[in-house]
Order: structure tokens, then C-alpha cells, then sequence
């Protein structure tokens, strides 16, 4: 039984890493912290995973695990960050190279991006993933007049930024 759910969690974790990725670029500013985040969100993935009931998506509930999982932690004034010894896992998992060779063009948008409160960023980050508000509403536990609020305030926030 475990094994079979250790093989399931594998596969469906190797398809959506690059959304563990994206949660790091939106949360770090630099690849150490990008790469401590992302064992953190796997981490956190794994542990949580026997509890997931797959009544969403598996990509949406990655989302939130990983969005709450950055929020917590950067949210925390001592910014510790407590890891459990991946080697105690059973399984090792195939972590692709992050190339961030396109996000670089998008420098810009992540440092205004960086200026916006934990709850806007993680808005905007769905909004670019092109999640319906319904999706958004979900992944945040809100409603969705709600989430479609709270947008347009954080897309006004945003363009102000840009174009001061």
C-alpha cells in the first residue's frame, strides 16, 4: 500500500514540480532560498499527500499546499525554516533543473510582484497561471466575488507599481 501510494505521489509530483518552481521564484530572491522552499513545499506535498481526497484537481491542491506552505514560512519574522532529513524518505526524487532563462525577461514583473502583500502575490501568481476564478477562490479558501475583488485591487496595486 505505501509503496503503490509513494509510486502515485511520484508521478503526479514529476508532471507539477515546475509548480513548486514557479511558488519559489514568486517567494524567494535567490536560488538558496528558492531551492530551501522548494524541499519544504515536497516535503510538506509528501506529508500531506495520504490526505489527499482528489475532490479538486492534483495541480490545485499543490497550489495551495505550496501557497501556504511559502506564505507560513516567509511570514515568520526569525524566517527559520524547519526540514525533516529527505533521506529518511523512501524514495528519491528526480528533481529537473529549474532553467529560469525566460523568467529573466520577466525580472521586472517579479520585483513588483515582491512588493505586494502575501495574500495579493499569491493572486496574481494564479491569475498568470491562468486559473479561473473559481479555481482561485478554491486554492485560497474564499469566495469568488471575493477573489475577484481582491484582484482587481491587487491589479491596481500592480500597475501603479509598474508605472508609478
Amino acid at each position: 500500500m505505501q509503496k503503490n501510494l509513494e509510486t502515485k505521489f511520484l508521478s503526479d509530483f514529476e508532471k507539477n514540480q515546475n509548480i513548486a518552481h514557479k511558488v519559489c521564484r514568486v517567494y524567494t530572491t535567490n536560488q538558496d532560498a528558492h531551492k530551501d522552499l522548494f524541499q519544504e513545499i515536497t516535503i510538506q506535498l509528501w506529508k500531506n499527500y495520504s490526505k489527499f481526497r482528489g475532490d479538486s484537481k492534483f495541480s490545485t491542491w499543490m497550489y495551495r499546499v505550496a501557497l501556504n506552505t511559502a506564505i507560513s514560512l516567509y511570514r515568520k519574522s526569525t524566517r527559520t525554516v524547519k526540514t525533516q532529513d529527505i533521506s529518511d524518505v523512501a524514495f528519491k526524487i528526480k528533481s529537473s533543473a529549474y532553467d529560469d532563462t525566460e523568467e529573466r525577461q520577466l525580472s521586472q514583473l517579479y520585483k513588483a510582484i515582491h512588493q505586494l502583500n502575501d495574500i495579493d502575490k499569491a493572486l496574481i501568481f494564479l491569475y498568470l497561471e491562468d486559473k479561473p476564478y473559481k479555481e482561485i477562490s478554491e486554492t485560497l479558501g474564499i469566495t469568488s466575488v471575493n477573489a475577484r475583488v481582491k484582484m482587481n485591487r491587487a491589479k491596481e496595486k500592480l500597475k501603479n507599481i509598474l508605472n508609478p
